[in-house]
């Protein structure tokens, strides 16, 4: 239940001081908690999220209600949004991550020295997470299914847009933590969603140990402003979709209407749409995602493809729409692609079609994002596509973890040195 509003500073630090202390003792807990019993906590929560369908989806169904009287839009509406389907998805999610092999406690590397020791490099949870997202009530259960299978407490800050649902999977994911025989302070959720709860959280150093912010350009820029401790950063997703000349018309044109329509509010939907100069079937390309229903701006040689095309501002190659909206752009080969991409990117999601290989090489090898792909559509870009069960989001940046961050990314590692007896002389 939400604390009264608003909160003073001082409140908020007292708040969130308590929630981190709790999650540090439960951190201690997880660090040396078998992968068995971790998962049956996750097994557990999913058998409850689905007994407690009803109630989760009027949960979900009130938070609806607010974004249309608020005015949503329909993309963001769509990110919000739950039924049957999606929250079977939600429980199956906590099943798959379950399933996957504990990364605690592997041996990255070990070397025997010349003196005789014998060094390791081992893995262990990072320790405590703090998660600050928006719009999306199933990352409340990817997030922190992911913290406590890699041994982490976490502490959720979930966007207001989706309070009542967060509070619903919350409720059922700590409740079987706590069946399990965990502590439920292993997954928190603040109580609130007062701002100030959140640079509460951006200042807590000593409790937390790493913030990972999953929303829009407005919060990770104020999650990378404010933050006192280190931030493993989600951005949005400006992707590219570059059809080469040498790219199959069939193929091409079913990749990027996947890549923009199949879901037009996740971060890996396709945003701008790049055609080859030499490419002979740009017509016909433009006009699959124009009849699917995809609006699309551009510049004056894409225009000349099809009547419908308006014209395209600076501002919308640096837009994500996460709508079925597209911009397109005429461009010179690979090089030209690169080019688009190095100067208006978000680093997170590229892909190329094309039959020439060595093209395909050129690109996935020039352009610097998270994910590159070759004639595939951008919307695989998620953690469980890549078979990491879920994810905590996708990382744009190029310390600790790049790409879905999932269990692995959660953790790190620390040094074990075993000898007999050595002395450094």
């Amino acid at each position: 239940m939400d604390m009264p509003l608003p909160l003073t500073e001082q409140d908020a630090d007292a708040l969130v001081g308590r929630m981190g202390r709790l999650a540090r003792d439960a951190a201690r807990t997880l660090a040396g908690t078998p992968a068995a019993r971790k998962a049956d906590a996750l097994l557990r929560a999913a058998g409850l999220l689905r007994a407690r369908s009803a109630a989760i989806l009027a949960a979900n169904a009130a938070d609806l209600a607010r974004a249309d009287a608020s005015g949503m839009t329909a993309a963001m509406k769509d990110r919000l949004r739950l039924d049957g389907a999606r929250l079977e998805g939600v429980a199956a999610a906590l099943e798959a991550v379950a399933a996957l092999e504990d990364p605690v406690g592997s041996i990255v590397d070990e070397r025997n020295r010349p003196n005789g020791l014998l060094l390791r490099r081992v893995r262990v949870p990072l320790g405590v997470v703090g998660i600050i997202y928006e719009s999306r009530p199933n990352v409340t259960a990817d997030a922190g299914a992911l913290a406590l299978m890699a041994g982490n407490a976490a502490i959720l800050r979930g966007g207001s847009e989706a309070r009542a649902s967060n509070a619903a999977i919350h409720a059922a994911l700590a409740d079987g933590i706590e069946a399990a025989g965990l502590p439920r302070d292993a997954v928190q959720m603040i109580p609130t969603t007062d701002r100030a709860a959140v640079g509460a959280l951006l200042r807590a150093q000593g409790l937390v140990d790493i913030i990972v912010p999953r929303g829009g350009k407005g919060l990770v820029a104020r999650v990378q402003d404010e933050a006192r401790v280190p931030v493993l950063a989600h951005l949005d997703g400006i992707n590219h979709s570059f059809v080469h000349a040498s790219a199959d018309k069939a193929m091409a044109e079913a990749i990027v209407v996947n890549a923009k329509l199949r879901r037009t509010g996740v971060c890996g939907a396709t945003e701008t749409l790049l055609i080859d100069r030499a490419y002979p079937h740009g017509p016909a390309l433009v006009a699959a995602l124009l009849g699917a229903g995809c609006a699309m701006r551009g510049d004056d040689e894409a225009q000349a493809l099809d009547p419908r095309i308006t014209p395209a501002s600076d501002e919308d190659w640096d837009t994500e729409y996460l709508d079925a909206i597209c911009s397109v752009r005429i461009v010179d080969g690979v090089e030209g692609a690169v080019a688009h991409i190095a100067a208006h990117a978000s680093h997170h999601t590229d892909a190329i079609v094309a039959e020439d290989a060595e093209a395909a090489a050129r690109f996935l090898g020039k352009v610097d994002s998270a994910i590159v792909m070759w004639n595939a559509s951008t919307q695989f870009a998620d953690g469980g596509e890549f078979g990491l069960g879920a994810e905590i989001g996708i990382s744009t940046g190029r310390l600790h973890a790049r790409g879905p961050v999932a269990l692995e990314g959660l953790t790190t590692y620390k040094w074990q040195v075993l000898g007999t007896g050595q002395i450094r002389p």
